[in-house]
C-alpha cells in the first residue's frame, strides 16, 4: 500500500492506493468549532419556533375567551393596589412586617369567578379569626399554668385541634364548602400558638395578620365583583343549556346516521350528523364542573335574573338526568358502528317510527333548553311529551309486528330482495329469517330509543321542579297563541 499526493484547485488532496490497485480519497474532518456553531444555531432556531408556537396558542386562547385575559388584568390590578402597603410608610407601620400576608392572600384567594373568590375569601377570614382567637385563649391558659406545663398544654392543644380539623375535612358536607377554611384553621392555629411561646406580644402579632388578611380578601372581593364580574351561577346556567342542545343534536345525528340508506342525497347530511354525534360526550364529562360551579354559585349574592337562595342544587339533578340519557345515546352510537347490521328492508320496517321517536325526543330536549335559557315555563312541553310518548308506542307496535314481516302473505314480492325469497311451490310469499346477529343491533337500537324517551321524562320532571322552585315566569297567553299558530 502506497500513498501519493495530488494538488487540486482547492488545495492538497491525499489518495491511498490499496494492494489491489484501488484508490481511496481521504476527506479532511470538519473543525470542532464549526460543529459547535452549527449545533448552537439549530438550538436557537428550534427554541425560537417553540416560543412562536407558544405565543400563537396563547393568542388563540385569549381570542377564544377574552374573559381569561380580563381575569389576568384584574389579578395584576389587585396585587398592584395591595403593594401600596409596602410603599407607603404610614400603612406599613400600621401593619408592620406582616404586610406581606396581604399580598399572599391576594395571590391565593383571587379566582376566576365571583363565587370561587367569595368562597375562598370567607373561608380564609373565618378560619383565621377562629384559629387566632383559640390560639390566644390557649396561650393565656398555658401562660397561667407556669413554665413547666406551658409547652405541654400548647403541644396538646395543637395535636387535638389539628387532628379534629383534619378529620372534619373528610366529612362530605364540610369538604365541599369549608375544606379550604379547615386547612387555614390548622395553619393559623399552629403558627400563632407555637409562635406565642417565643413572642411576647402575641395579641399584636395576631391582630396584624388578621388585619392584612381582611384587607387582602376585601380587595379581592371588590375587584372581582365590580370589574367585569364572572358569575359562577351564570356559567352553570349556560353550561346546562349548551349541554341540552348538544344532547338533542347527538340524538338527531345518531338516528339519522343509523337509518339512512346510503343514498347520495344523504351524504352531506351524514357528514353534518357526524359532527354532532360527539356532543353527548360533553354531557358525560361535565359532572365535576357542574358540581364545582353549583358549590361556588351558592356563595354568590343575588345577581342578574338569579335571586337570593336560587336552587343551584337542582341544576346538578338536571345534569344527572341528562347524563343518564347520554349513556343511552352512547350505546346507540355503538349500534351504529357495529359490524353486524340488519338488512335495509328490515330497517325500513321501523325506520319511520324510530325517526319519529328521535325527532320528537330531540324537540322535547330543545324545548327544555329554551325553558331554562329564558327562565320561562313552556306552554308547549306537555304537548311535545305526548307526541314523544305516542311515537314510542308506535315504535313498540312495529317491533311487535316483526314476525309478520317474515310470514305474512301480504308482503309483495317487489318489496323483498331476490336473495331473501323462498322458491318452494308451497309458498312463494314468505321470507327466510335473517341471521339473528343481524337483527340484534336493530332491536337494541329500537329499545334504546324507547329507554331514551323514558329518561327524557326524568329530565322534564327535573326542569319543572327547577321552574317551580326558582319561580320561572309562566307562559303568557300571547306565547301560547303564537306557538299554536306556528304549528
Amino acid at each position: 500500500m502506497a500513498s501519493e499526493k495530488e494538488v487540486t484547485n482547492n488545495g492538497v488532496e491525499w489518495r491511498i492506493k490499496m494492494a489491489d490497485g484501488a484508490s481511496q480519497t481521504l476527506v479532511p474532518e470538519a473543525k470542532p468549532a464549526s460543529n459547535v456553531f452549527l449545533g448552537l444555531k439549530l438550538f436557537i432556531v428550534g427554541l425560537a419556533l417553540k416560543v412562536w408556537k407558544f405565543l400563537q396558542k396563547a393568542w388563540d386562547l385569549g381570542v377564544d375567551d377574552p374573559r381569561k385575559v380580563i381575569h389576568c388584568l384584574k389579578v395584576g390590578m389587585a396585587l398592584t393596589v395591595v403593594s401600596v402597603f409596602y410603599y407607603m410608610r404610614p400603612l406599613y407601620e400600621g401593619v408592620g412586617g406582616n404586610a406581606m400576608w396581604a399580598i399572599m392572600t391576594v395571590v391565593v384567594v383571587f379566582e376566576n369567578t365571583v363565587g370561587a373568590t367569595l368562597c375562598k375569601s370567607l373561608n380564609r377570614v373565618c378560619g383565621t379569626c377562629l384559629a387566632g382567637f383559640l390560639a390566644i385563649g390557649v396561650h393565656w391558659v398555658a401562660s397561667q399554668s407556669g413554665e413547666r406545663f406551658e409547652p405541654v398544654i400548647i403541644g396538646t392543644s395543637v395535636f387535638l385541634l389539628a387532628s379534629a380539623a383534619t378529620f372534619s375535612r373528610f366529612i362530605p358536607s364540610v369538604k365541599i364548602r369549608f375544606d379550604y377554611g379547615a386547612m387555614i384553621f390548622i395553619l393559623t392555629f399552629s403558627l400563632v400558638s407555637v409562635s406565642g411561646y417565643r413572642v411576647d406580644k402575641l395579641f399584636d402579632l395576631a391582630h396584624q395578620r388578621l388585619s392584612t388578611i381582611i384587607i387582602g380578601t376585601s380587595l379581592c372581593i371588590v375587584v372581582t365583583m365590580l370589574v367585569c364580574p364572572i358569575w359562577a351561577g351564570q356559567e352553570l346556567h349556560a353550561l346546562i343549556t349548551r349541554n341540552m342542545d348538544k344532547l338533542a343534536d347527538s340524538l338527531d345525528g345518531c338516528v339519522a346516521e343509523y337509518f339512512q340508506d346510503g343514498d347520495s342525497s344523504l351524504v352531506d347530511s351524514g357528514k353534518e350528523c357526524q359532527k354532532k354525534l360527539q356532543g353527548y360526550k360533553c354531557v358525560l364529562n361535565s359532572k365535576a364542573t357542574e358540581e364545582i360551579m353549583a358549590n361556588f354559585a351558592r356563595w354568590e349574592p343575588a345577581h342578574g335574573r338569579f335571586n337570593f337562595q336560587h336552587p343551584w342544587k337542582q341544576y346538578i339533578k338536571i345534569g344527572a338526568s341528562m347524563r343518564s340519557c347520554a349513556y343511552c345515546i352512547e350505546a346507540l352510537n355503538g349500534c351504529i358502528s357495529s359490524e353486524n347490521q340488519a338488512p335495509e328492508y328490515i330497517k325500513k320496517h321501523i325506520s319511520n317510527s324510530s325517526s319519529k321517536v328521535g325527532s320528537n325526543s330531540s324537540s322535547v330536549i330543545k324545548e327544555l333548553a329554551v325553558t331554562i335559557k329564558t327562565m320561562k315555563k313552556s306552554s308547549n312541553i306537555h304537548y311535545l311529551v305526548g307526541e314523544m310518548n305516542s311515537a314510542v308506542q308506535e315504535l313498540q307496535a312495529d317491533l311487535k309486528s316483526f314476525p309478520e314481516l317474515f310470514t305474512s302473505p301480504s308482503n309483495s314480492e317487489s318489496e323483498i330482495p331476490e336473495n331473501k325469497k323462498i322458491e318452494p311451490a308451497a309458498s312463494r310469499t314468505t321470507v327466510t329469517l335473517p341471521p339473528l346477529m343481524e337483527i340484534i343491533p336493530l332491536v337494541t337500537s329500537a329499545s334504546l330509543l324507547t329507554e331514551i324517551a323514558l329518561r327524557i321524562n326524568g329530565i322534564v320532571d327535573a326542569v319543572e321542579e327547577l321552574a317551580d322552585s326558582a319561580n320561572f315566569v309562566s307562559a303568557s297567553i300571547n306565547d301560547k297563541c303564537q306557538k299554536n299558530g306556528a304549528e
